[in-house]
């Protein structure tokens, strides 16, 4: 069994150089690839139930399917909740099973977020569970704007709070369908110059591929989120299936066909946070 907190990976990570992908998935077709592809290159990952997927299955399903696929895999693999933005839903999530969970106060005003960052951190640790919190508000692509992740409050944040890793909002976006983007270098720099932590960068798909490897080998940034990259191919994988033969309707033996092409599509995105 090679079931793993969020802070199992992500130190290694930081000592060494390298970053580990947090892969949101939508089902069991994508789970199981993200986990086919982490084994093909030799490196941990972190499989992660977002909001959407947990409108569609629910969190004690979804840890079962989770710890399930890390006990038959080589690799560590996190089960991690991510944006819960209640502690009721994280104490669920701790219940159910998962090994990591993220707190997402960014609304809320620092002391605030603190306060209530603090007190989930406190909840998981108890229970043996990581905790990844986030300050400064990381925006959505044609929806609401980012506000920056200020570098002071972040190194006050990351020591009342106790948090095993810390999201940043440094020119990420989420469900970025692009790389036409980029990250502010110099506040990433500002950041970790004053804190110990495991940065995390969500919305990791509007990250140009070089400034991902660059990142992973040197600096603290541990984690970057995917997403709608690899939800972008899979639906591309599951149209061909569809396309392939109108008179199909099993959708067992069409969700088969997507497999391979999002197992190949993950490797790609994998390689870019190996180390040197």
């Amino acid at each position: 069994m090679t079931l793993a907190t969020l802070s199992e990976v992500l130190q290694p990570a930081l000592k060494e150089g390298y970053a580990v992908a947090g892969l949101v998935t939508l089902g069991w077709e994508d789970m199981r690839a993200y986990v086919a592809a982490a084994e093909a290159e030799d490196v941990p990952v972190i499989l992660q139930a977002g909001p959407s997927c947990r409108e569609h299955t629910p969190l004690p399903v979804l840890g079962k399917m989770f710890r399930y696929l890390a006990e038959a895999a080589h690799v560590p693999v996190v089960a991690h909740l991510d944006h819960g933005y209640t502690a009721e839903e994280c104490r669920i999530a701790i219940d159910s099973g998962f090994t990591s969970v993220m707190y997402d106060g960014s609304r809320s005003p620092l002391a605030e977020n603190i306060a209530d960052t603090a007190a989930i951190a406190d909840m998981a640790h108890a229970a043996g569970v990581s905790c990844e919190g986030e300050i400064g508000f990381v925006g959505y692509a044609g929806g609401e704007n980012s506000a920056g992740t200020d570098p002071d409050e972040a190194a006050e944040f990351a020591r009342e709070t106790g948090v095993d890793a810390m999201a940043i909002s440094v020119g990420n976006v989420h469900l970025q369908q692009d790389k036409s983007g980029g990250l502010d270098l110099a506040r990433i720099r500002a950041i970790e110059a004053i804190t110990n932590i495991p940065l995390v960068i969500h919305g990791g798909s509007g990250v140009p591929m070089d400034q991902r490897r660059t990142l992973s080998r040197g600096s603290a940034v541990c984690k970057f989120n995917i997403g709608t990259e690899l939800r972008m191919a899979f639906g591309a994988a599951l149209r061909a299936a569809v396309d392939s033969d109108p008179d199909r309707f099993d959708r067992v033996s069409i969700l088969r066909d997507t497999h391979d092409p999002i197992v190949a599509a993950t490797r790609s995105v994998l390689k870019g946070f190996k180390g040197a």
